[in-house]
């Protein structure tokens, strides 16, 4: 004799009706709700008609009168400033938090009510930071056996230690180098210990770049005596063998080191005019991010959704009144 349960057919018609009724009922509330929405704008046609109208008018008051720009510099920081230049742009950024105008005209900042917000972020440029470096590149490599590569390239500890970083500042209306970044800069740059790093870095140039000038004159000295042997020896007819520890090819290199080493020291030397390098900037981009420019939108929008929500919630209220009424 079987145990297993039996299935009834009327059950199964049951079943069926009552989804089919469900799936009915929820319909038929979707097609009450769309058409008491109609009726809802048919009956406050007027209204919705004069809050657009009205969002719209003070949207396009605020957008005219409310301007957010945005500004960036690229930077260098020298003398191993990083973590200064870090510092000093969190400051300003908390000054800026606190509201502190005070603080932001000593440093020169004209219309600091204006200025709404700074910011630092370094360059990734992983190319740069290995190319010539041994060190940089073993490190790089020992680091990214133990895990990610991107999440090292862009980690803090080293994002500080690319060349480049970009500050971005933000006001509230249009400003010019005088009156923003020329003071920014002087600022970032007013430090006495790196400043006495700055002189005795450029000495060492200086030093380096006299030292190298005298040795390209030593090889040139050796260079022209063998040239003047080798043209005596020519025209007396003789054959000369020049043996192969005379080293000319390494002293042909070493020279051709010597000058590309010349000329990266006298490009250091322009580079290294400032604590904190700037090297281009771009001001007055006018910022459309978020509700910026956008508020003739995003007020006609605001004010009808809130009337809806009024206007539902009335509805709601009336009925729940009326079934406490009638029970």
């Amino acid at each position: 004799m079987s145990n297993s349960p039996q299935t009834n057919p009327n059950d199964q018609e049951i079943d069926l009706g009552q989804l089919s009724k469900k799936i009915g009922d929820k319909i038929q509330s979707l097609i009450d709700w769309l058409f008491d929405g109609i009726l809802f704008i048919r009956r406050n046609i007027i209204v919705i008609g004069i809050l657009f109208v009205l969002g719209a008018g003070l949207g396009f008051y605020m957008d005219k009168n409310t301007k957010v720009y945005d500004h960036e510099v690229i930077v260098t920081p020298n003398f191993g400033s990083t973590d200064y230049l870090y510092s000093k742009v969190d400051l300003i950024s908390a000054k800026i938090k606190e509201g502190d105008t005070v603080f932001l005209k000593q440093i020169g900042i004209k219309n600091p009510k204006k200025f709404a917000k700074i910011a630092i972020e370094p360059i990734p440029d992983i190319y740069r930071f290995i190319s010539g470096n041994e060190q940089n590149f073993e490190m790089i490599k020992l680091l990214a056996e133990d895990g990610d590569l991107k999440k090292i390239v862009e980690d803090n500890l080293t994002s500080k230690n690319y060349s480049y970083h970009k500050i971005t500042f933000v006001t509230s209306d249009k400003t010019s180098e005088g009156k923003t970044l020329e003071p920014l800069l002087d600022y970032l740059n007013d430090n006495e210990y790196y400043r006495g790093l700055q002189k005795e870095y450029l000495n060492n140039i200086n030093v380096k770049i006299k030292e190298n000038d005298s040795i390209i004159g030593q090889i040139n000295g050796v260079m022209n005596q063998f040239s003047k042997a080798v043209g005596g020896n020519q025209k007396s007819d003789k054959l000369v063998y020049y043996n192969d520890n005379t080293q000319l090819n390494e002293v042909l290199k070493t020279k051709e080191a010597l000058i590309n080493e010349q000329g990266n020291k006298r490009i250091e030397l322009i580079t290294s005019d400032k604590i904190v390098k700037e090297n281009s900037h771009i001001l007055n981009v006018k910022n459309t991010k978020s509700t910026n420019g956008k508020m003739k939108l995003v007020l006609p929008v605001f004010f009808i959704g809130l009337f809806v929500l009024f206007g539902m919630f009335r509805s709601f209220y009336r009925r729940q009144l009326a079934k406490r009424n009638l029970a």
